[in-house]
């Protein structure tokens, strides 16, 4: 049997593409998680793994779509080796029932850490270049001093009635921004 397992990591991406390819190549039972973060548990993934039995096939699009790391990768591979189970990757051509499979698996697996190490080393040396120039990274201040300054005026300002003249709906729809927005000035005034 040809046990199809897939994985998106967030809710934006679309698992049908990764289900159409599993039915394509012939899985008999499909399983796909969708989920994000880096330590977020895969039900579906634990599914799979419970109903595959000696000499089936467990079949997935690409590696990263089982584990996040290299260690990960191994240890659902020879767990799916004690049970006697096939790993087969369909966009590596990797085929672990093979010795020439588990090989290229390996070798697969460690290429894809080492390139992920240094992405995430190469992203940590320009978050350090970016603060050592003053830059602290995130969205830029969506308000002025000047526009935080008329906001508060307008917030202020009563009418004859001795209310306030502008709501906080008004004062956003004005400078053209949300009303949390204006609440976060307004509530850093009065701290």
């Amino acid at each position: 049997m040809r046990i199809g397992y897939g994985r998106v990591s967030t809710t934006d991406q679309h698992p049908e593409a990764q289900h159409d390819a599993l039915q394509q190549a012939g899985c008999d039972e499909i399983f796909i998680d969708k989920l994000s973060g880096k330590l977020a548990s895969c039900p579906e993934l634990d599914k799979a793994l419970a109903a595959a039995r000696a000499k089936d096939e467990f079949v997935i699009i690409k590696l990263d779509r089982l584990g996040r790391s290299l260690r990960n990768l191994m240890d659902l591979s020879e767990q799916l080796q004690q049970k006697d189970v096939a790993l087969v990757v369909l966009d590596q051509g990797i085929d672990t029932s093979t010795p020439a499979g588990r090989l290229f698996f390996n070798i697969i697996g460690a290429i894809a850490e080492f390139e992920h190490s240094l992405m995430v080393e190469r992203t940590k040396q320009g978050l350090d270049a970016a603060r050592a120039r003053g830059r602290t990274g995130g969205q830029k201040p969506k308000l002025k001093p000047r526009q935080i300054k008329l906001a508060q005026e307008m917030y202020d300002e009563k009418g004859s009635d001795g209310k306030r003249r502008y709501t906080v709906q008004q004062i956003a729809d004005e400078l053209g921004v949300s009303r949390p927005t204006i609440y976060r000035h307004l509530e850093k005034k009065t701290v």
